[in-house]
């Protein structure tokens, strides 16, 4: 059976109960499954449920409010920096009143089962038999000797219908879509690309973008009307996950997403054909293979909250990026400094670029593959949480670790994390819980990185200032490998959400910028008044709010212009086209050029004719 969902919050905190409780921040409402503790453990927000005191009659109790085939149950202990408590072994009791309970039994009386060794580790225990019944109880018979009775849990159950329960029928969530809910292996999903490729062979095309450190191909898949090629004036848009690669949820999400928009293409759902005809699209499932393929062999309740999350030699992709605001930070304050930073196009530095650096050769692929396409918007699905985080993700004071750093583009990034969060159905959801310590409620369910917790060389931060794309952070859901019968539900939350953010890419504006014969001009870069960010042409998009913009552009050799530029509320990106001229002296070089001579600079001309001068005197 699957579990119940402690984890997911599908059991709400008051289904839990418990004999007692060290403190509020250590109740039976912390006892789930990989809950985590916050930064202050002694707060609301601690990382298990704790017994008042250390005897043989303590107890956490679920209530699965309806009658229950309960099959196993898995524990951990408490998360925690600076104790060590876990419980070694105990016993299960059901009840179908809450007051008559039954113990598990075997030929030799009540079944004493194996709990932990340490705290973070899940252990399974399956019973014997399955047991029916509406509430379960366990009963903690020994713990860590140095510790004390804590302990987060799952409960493995198959509710059994119950066709006369109102309650239940009512928030049930079902889904119409015909795709395929199940967790795939990298095998699995190589597979699921061919098959929805031979289905739109049309709008879909497979490629890849580098191979991981143990040799995997890390897959993307194209969806367009002209797969294969840029198309002037279509923006490019990415969806990327499993940076993480116990961060499971994203990569499903994304697999789904595939299926459906293929499925919909085919059925002539006009928004979808707008929408694959008017984007050229790159869906990038799992970045991490390595890591996902630790956390797969371990199953969805058994991986704990960090095993692959890391790439095979032990590196976070997401946080593995150049730090470019430092350097961009350092030239700001420094005004008089010789060394200059632009506020767009950071170069990335030597360093970073050595063998010898700390670099994943994942990150080097995703680098390499978003410097080659000229990518207007991009999420990163994420796991553990319910939240959409912009940057910037760094503090810009060395003495914080929390603090709101705004980008000079904030309001547009404050819009699109809004545009996913409000179209999901439980992030700006205000009676959900939060999943483990930080309520988002009061900013809508998103946001800044920052202020949440600071973050250097993070892939948002990196993508704004080396590229010009706005990339945010999309955490999908608080449990980052849900069991795949939770998959239809986390599709139906997330499904208008994924389509929603791809439809901002058609937001603010779009043009050309050409010189007089009609000829694109390419690394010219396009401003707009009071926002300190640039970014530069081949064929340009500036994702903007609406509103009126001066709009400006320059490019070596060429006069600079500028216009008014208006953003409407409809969707679909203002054409804001600029033609410029060459300069007089950039004209002059080039027809001296074409005469095989070299134009003589102003300053040495003057010295010339001055000494031509003082000779003839």
């Amino acid at each position: 059976c699957p579990p119940l969902g402690l984890e997911t919050l599908k059991i709400t905190d008051f289904q839990l109960h418990a004999s007692t409780a060290k403190r509020y921040g250590l109740g039976a409402h912390r006892g789930r499954l990989n809950i985590q503790a916050g930064v202050n453990e002694n707060d609301f927000y601690d990382g298990a449920w704790c017994a008042g005191r250390n005897d043989p009659f303590q107890w956490i109790e679920v209530d699965a409010r309806r009658l229950t085939k309960f099959t196993g149950v898995i524990t951990q202990g408490r998360n925690s920096l600076w104790s060590s408590n876990w419980v070694t072994s105990y016993r299960v009791l059901v009840s179908n009143d809450s007051h008559a309970w039954t113990a598990v039994r075997n030929e030799s009386g009540d079944v004493i089962f194996e709990g932990n060794s340490e705290k973070e580790i899940p252990v399974l225990n399956m019973l014997p038999v399955p047991l029916v019944a509406r509430y379960i109880r366990i009963n903690p018979r020994s713990w860590f000797e140095e510790g004390s009775i804590c302990m987060r849990l799952e409960i493995l159950g198959c509710p059994l219908p119950d066709p006369n329960n109102y309650y239940h029928r009512r928030n049930e969530m079902t889904t119409t879509d015909n795709l395929d809910f199940k967790h795939h292996n990298y095998k699995e999903m190589r597979q699921l690309m061919k098959t929805v490729n031979k289905m739109c062979p049309n709008i879909t095309r497979i490629y890849n973008i580098g191979k991981s450190n143990q040799g995997l191909k890390l897959y993307a898949v194209e969806i367009s009307d002209n797969p294969g090629e840029h198309e002037v004036g279509e923006p490019e848009f990415r969806y990327i996950a499993g940076a993480h690669g116990n961060e499971v949820l994203g990569r499903e999400l994304i697999l789904l997403l595939m299926q459906f928009m293929c499925q919909e293409y085919l059925a002539g759902n006009p928004r979808i054909v707008h929408l694959i005809e008017d984007t050229r699209i790159h869906l990038l499932p799992s970045v991490n293979p390595d890591g996902y393929d630790k956390a797969y062999k371990a199953g969805s309740e058994l991986g704990g909250w960090s095993l692959g999350r890391w790439t095979q030699d032990g590196i976070d992709i997401n946080n593995n990026f150049p730090d470019l605001n430092s350097l961009l930070w350092e030239s700001e304050d420094q005004k008089k400094s010789k060394r200059k930073v632009p506020n767009h196009h950071i170069p990335i530095p030597d360093w970073y670029l050595s063998e010898n650096a700390t670099v994943a050769v994942e990150t080097r692929a995703i680098i390499a593959w978003m410097e080659k396409i000229p990518f207007v918007l991009g999420g990163n699905l994420q796991g553990g949480e319910l939240v959409v985080a912009y940057p910037y993700d760094m503090v810009r004071s060395m003495w914080k670790t929390q603090d709101y750093t705004p980008t000079p583009d904030d309001h547009v990034f404050r819009w699109l994390a809004y545009s996913y969060a409000s179209t999901h159905r439980l992030m700006t959801d205000a009676r959900r819980r939060a999943c483990h310590t930080e309520d988002f409620q009061k900013e809508d369910g998103t946001v800044n990185g920052a202020s949440w917790h600071t973050v250097a060389g993070s892939i948002n931060d990196f993508s704004y200032l080396h590229t010009n794309c706005f990339e945010l952070s999309i955490y999908v859901g608080c449990d980052k490998y849900p069991h795949e019968s939770e998959l239809p539900e986390e599709w139906e939350n997330n499904r208008e959400s994924l389509i929603v953010f791809m439809e901002q890419v058609h937001r603010g504006i779009k043009g050309i910028v050409k010189d007089a014969h009609g000829k694109g001009i390419p690394n010219a870069i396009i401003s707009v008044e009071g926002v300190n960010h640039d970014i530069r042409t081949g064929d340009y998009w500036r994702l903007l709010n609406p509103g009126e913009y001066v709009v400006g552009v320059k490019a070596e050799g060429y006069t600079a212009a500028t216009k008014t530029c208006e953003v409407g509320y409809d969707m679909g990106a203002t054409r804001c086209d600029f033609t410029i001229s060459k300069t007089n002296l950039a004209r002059i070089k080039e027809i001296m050029k074409k005469f095989g001579k070299q134009p003589i600079s102003l300053s040495v001309r003057r010295l010339r004719q001055r000494a031509r001068q003082w000779r003839q005197q």
